[in-house]
């Protein structure tokens, strides 16, 4: 649906035309005071049976139809009272019933655009427009639209994020995509089996209940510890999978996409830039078949992974269309053998490697993670030796980057630590000298 067209009191630009979100969007709305009930009833069951003991079915029928109309009636509302609109400079997003609010997202900051679609609307056709801007945690949204047009709008809204003007921008549509990779399900499946995660809170999820039971003989007990463990065990097994699920990274001007999902499906974009550390994963029982997860730091954005499972070589491959000129270094150097004196056995886990393109650290001797920073996303550097590790002469090197995370060189020699601060300053200033554009579509 399409509101009259309205002229904006902000000077910033002009006002193309205020547009209602798909008529589908106050029903999801509808069914919330029935979730709100069903949470009461599962937080404090003994009170919610009493309760219903005094109702009657028709009173019960009565209040739950007076509950969903009053959802959808305020469903509705919301839905009357919420407009969006593409302005020369901004997208700006009018909402509240009451207290109105109204958002003014400046084109030049969106780093990236993803449409979700929950299975209840890739039933109904309608999908959900999440924006990431630069300097924000939340995520605005528009939730929701019709396929088409969630997907002619992001196309827009990274157009003129990359500069098109606007009375070209609608034309460009979205940008072609060459796939890159795609995981299997068998292969996904397997890689989470052998992931030593799922078996420990499968374990958990045994062993803990009857233990529970045999020393309080208390249902409630057992129910309250088994059914979190559950979850978790399910989280970290059927809920990954399901997640995971036909995960497809692709490659188009406007950055790296990923679609994935079995029940919502989920199509994000990787934005060009602004990746700040890119791990590569390796755990124990993944290493005989040289399979690794890759996963990103992308200052404010919640995209965390790039590739759930893959072959080091395809994985390496992906990682240098994210990050363009940088190769992912051999096997790092570990730290001096007096290590072992401050962090015995595991000492042999860490490592660095320091290449023209990137700071590299290891960490982890059975789950392996070998983190990678350019040096232009370096914001700062520091030093620190406590007074055991002067002791051995060790120090960490702390590298600290815009998406508020930090790589560490653990137990480096004195020596050596205090030449890799000073040089890695410096190549972190000559980095963001020479560093490609964050433009869309540069």
């Amino acid at each position: 649906m399409t509101a009259p067209g309205v002229e904006s009191a902000i000077p910033a630009g002009r006002t193309v035309g205020e547009r209602r979100l798909h008529p589908v969007t106050p029903f999801r709305r509808a069914w919330a005071p029935v979730a709100v009930l069903t949470g009461w009833a599962v937080h404090d069951p003994n009170q919610a049976q009493e309760q219903l003991t005094k109702l009657t079915t028709t009173m019960v029928l009565g209040g739950l139809a007076a509950l969903v109309t009053a959802g959808a009636l305020y469903g509705f509302l919301t839905w009357w009272f919420t407009y969006f609109s593409v302005t020369d400079s901004e997208l700006r997003i009018r909402t509240g019933l009451l207290f109105r609010r109204t958002a003014h997202i400046r084109l030049e900051r969106i780093q990236a655009v993803d449409i979700t679609q929950p299975l209840l609307a890739r039933v109904a056709g309608v999908a959900k427009l999440r924006i990431d801007v630069v300097g924000t945690d939340k995520k605005d949204e528009l939730a929701f639209l019709g396929q088409g047009e969630a997907r002619a709008l992001r196309a827009e809204l990274l157009a003129r994020a990359a500069g098109f003007a606007p009375e070209t921008a609608h034309e460009v549509g979205e940008a072609p995509a060459h796939e890159l990779m795609r995981v299997p399900p068998a292969k996904l499946a397997l890689s989470i089996v052998l992931t030593g995660a799922t078996w420990g809170s499968l374990a958990a999820a045994l062993v803990a209940p009857p233990f529970l039971w045999l020393t309080t003989h208390s249902v409630w007990t057992v129910l309250a510890t088994a059914v979190p463990l559950l979850g978790a065990a399910a989280t970290t097994s059927v809920g990954r999978f399901v997640g995971e699920y036909d995960w497809t990274v692709g490659e188009s001007p406007d950055g790296l996409r990923i679609d994935h999902g079995l029940l919502d499906r989920t199509h994000e974009t990787v934005p060009p830039g602004r990746v700040q550390t890119v791990r590569i994963v390796e755990p124990l029982m993944w290493r005989p078949l040289r399979w690794v997860r890759v996963e990103l730091d992308v200052a404010g954005s919640a995209n965390s992974v790039l590739v759930p499972v893959a072959p080091r070589a395809v994985a390496e491959s992906v990682v240098a269309r994210v990050l363009p000129g940088v190769t992912v270094p051999g096997e790092p150097l570990r730290p001096p053998g007096r290590a072992r004196w401050c962090v015995p056995l595991w000492w042999r886990g860490y490592g660095l490697a320091v290449t023209d393109t990137v700071f590299a650290a290891r960490h982890g001797l059975l789950r392996r993670h070998l983190a990678l920073v350019p040096h232009a996303k370096v914001q700062s550097v520091r030093l620190t030796q406590g007074p055991w590790r002067r002791l051995w002469r060790l120090a960490d090197v702390h590298v600290d980057t815009g998406a508020g995370k930090t790589v560490t060189a653990r137990l480096r020699g004195a020596e050596e630590a205090a030449a890799l601060l000073r040089e890695q300053a410096e190549r972190s200033r000559t980095g963001r000298r020479t560093a490609r554009p964050d433009r869309w579509m540069a």
